[in-house]
This record gives structure tokens, sequence and C-alpha cells, in this order.
């Protein structure tokens, strides 16, 4: 895959970085050079302390590279740096988390172990509590690892934590898993990654529909929509998570001929939801490509919002919304149909959920779904 996304014939945009998928060695190694590096200026003749410098993780520094002969669009970063130094408190404190990470990823793949980054933080917070206060500092040292290392998380020892589940058409084939008999709650998904790559699938569906929420999910797997549209049904709970997003690009590798829909709320979290899932995240720009596939938008957007909902059903923005609207009309990734859709959103000053919906009716919901798909009603 990495050598696909780096040939010219297929990606236009070549100063790109990427984070590589290495074996444990390969990785100790990367971090023993570091550290001699490091060593190296202190003992030498004229000592110094350099900076750290680690690919920038700015959205200033994020890139759209789109591919010329697909629809595919990914979000990268450049060849741009930051740098971390010992010479002010802030920068030195972040410096020093650094290495702490590193220490702990070279102690886990001694021991050819995998850990999950709320694992990571309790040690860390164990050992250097005088560095390590939030879970977000040891998200922030770990990225910035992978920035400085350039290999992925997975690489480092690190496992996703997943809240994702899936239900409907199809069939895992670790031990036999039928995703269609797993209830209303479904099967949920797997963060080791490593199992997820090597997963046998085998499915009959026609479409795979990503839910924004475990709810609404529930509704659909309940009222075993997959059976009227066959289909299968994903969720990430609200905002994906690395699991759920590396199911969904996997399922789109495997089954490269199943249209990926999205049901979202109409806001700008849930048009920043389907964005992460289409294009991923500035945050992992080095590795997004790993987690986004082309999907594309089903509901809500305005037309439904204009002949379905009721206007009492819709509530009004909140602050963080338009926090968010902000974000992603700076971002050069969003399509002109999408950023019609978040001036719509802004200049009514409105959101609506996926739940307006029940004012037609409980089962109305699959018929919705259903109407959309059979008129291609997606973009």
């Amino acid at each position: 895959m990495g050598d696909l996304l780096k040939n010219s014939i297929f990606f236009s945009d070549q100063h790109i970085c990427y984070a590589d998928i290495l074996p444990p060695s390969e990785v100790r190694l990367r971090i023993e050079v570091a550290i001699l590096s490091f060593l190296k200026n202190l003992s030498s003749s004229t000592p110094s302390v350099s900076d750290l410098p680690l690919i920038s993780r700015r959205m200033s520094n994020s890139r759209v590279s789109r591919a010329l002969l697909t629809e595919n669009t990914r979000i990268f970063l450049s060849e741009s740096f930051s740098t971390k130094s010992l010479m002010n408190e802030n920068s030195a404190n972040s410096l020093i988390r650094v290495w702490k990470v590193m220490e702990m990823c070279y102690q886990i793949l001694g021991q050819e172990k995998k850990v999950t980054q709320r694992e990571l933080f309790y040690k860390l917070l164990s050992d250097s509590p005088q560095y390590f206060t939030s879970q977000l500092q040891a998200n922030r040292s770990i990225q910035d690892l992978v920035a400085l290392l350039r290999c992925s998380r997975y690489s480092l020892g690190i496992m996703a934590t997943s809240r994702g589940v899936v239900a409907g058409r199809l069939m895992l084939q670790a031990y036999v898993i039928d995703c269609s008999v797993c209830g209303s709650s479904g099967y949920a998904i797997s963060g080791d990654l490593n199992f997820l790559e090597n997963l046998i699938m085998k499915s009959d569906a026609r479409y795979i529909i990503v839910v924004e929420k475990h709810a609404v999910f529930q509704r659909l797997a309940e009222d075993r929509f997959f059976n009227q549209i066959p289909c299968i049904l994903i969720t990430a709970k609200g905002y994906p998570d690395i699991g759920t997003r590396f199911l969904l690009h996997r399922m789109s590798r495997e089954f490269p001929q199943l249209p990926i829909l999205a049901l979202v709320d109409w806001n700008p979290a849930g048009l920043a939801i389907l964005c992460t899932f289409k294009y991923g995240s500035v945050t992992m720009g080095m590795e997004a490509y790993r987690y986004a596939c082309n999907v594309k938008w089903l509901g809500l957007r305005k037309d439904d919002i204009d002949q379905l909902i009721p206007e009492e059903s819709l509530i009004s923005l909140k602050p963080r919304d338009h926090q968010i609207a902000k974000s992603l009309e700076s971002s050069e990734i969003l399509q002109d149909t999408y950023k019609e859709e978040l001036a719509a959103m802004i200049h009514s000053g409105c959101r609506a959920e996926i739940e307006a919906l029940y004012f037609n009716g409980y089962d109305f919901l699959g018929k919705y779904i259903g109407k959309k798909i059979v008129q291609a009603s997606y973009i």
C-alpha cells in the first residue's frame, strides 16, 4: 500500500511523509540510533544539546494528496519540522516525555508485547508522575515519537483501543463469526490491528453503512435492516477510533466494489466525523492513509432537513459547533458539495440529529435509508 501511494502515477503530491510499518528489531534499532546520536552530541569536544526535530503535525503542514486515477483523497504531512528543545521549561518537559515514551516502547518491544495507550499512560504515570499528569500528554508524546522515528504506532507496540462494533452481512474467519446473528449490540471490533489485517472476510452485502451513533446502529441492527438492504453496519459510537477506522479501511480493500455510505447528524461534528473516516486526521497525518477510505455522505443533508424534519425538532448550534465549522472551513479537504452543506448549517444556525427522523415513526429510519440508496442520493 505504501509503495502504491508513493507512485507518482497514482498520486500527484510527492513531498509527503510516511510512518513505516516495521518489525520490532528495526524499531529498537531506530531508537538506539536516536539515543546514540543524542549522546554523541553531549560527549563531543564541543558538547551541545541539539533540538529534537519532529515532523510538524500542525494544520499548516498538512497536505491533501488527490489520486489521479481514483476518487481517493487523503491527508498527509509534508517535510516541515518542528523542534523540541531543552532550553525552555515547557519544551524541555515535552522533550523528556518523548524520551520516556521511547524508553517504555523499547522495553515493550523487547518483551514482544502490545499495550494500549491507556495502559502505557498508567505505566508512565507510576514511573514519571512529574511529567505525565494526563492521558493527552501521553497521546501527544506517542505521536511525537511516531514523527521522530517515522514508524507507525502499532510498530511501537501500541494497540488501538476500539469502541466500535459491526453487524450485518459479514463473516469474519479468524474463528468463524457471523455478524448477522450478533444481535443489536453487534460484534465488538478488536484494537489489535495485526488481527484485523489478517482476518478472512466474506460478505454478500451490496453496501457498507457507517453510522455515527450507537443508538441508531442498535435500532437498525434490532430491525435487521441488513436483510432489507443487504449491507454491513459499522459504528464507532461517535468520533471514530483507530480500530474502527482500520477495519473499515480493510473492508474497503477486501470489498472494493461496495459503496461506503455514512449516516451522520446534520451538524459540523457529524461532517467532521465523516471527513475523518474519508480523509484521515491531521494528528495522524504520517499514517492517516491506513485508516481512511472513500466514504459517501448518505445523510442527513440539507434536503432531508427541509423535507422530513419539523422546525421544532431542530436544535441551535452550540459554540463547539462553530469551532468545528471554523476548522473545517479552513481546511482544503472539503469538496464543494460538502462546503455548501456546511455553509447551510452555519446560515441556519441549527443542527438536526438522526433521531429527528423518528417524528415520522420509528420504522421510518429504514425506509429513509432504503429510499436514499435506491435513488443513489449520496455525495
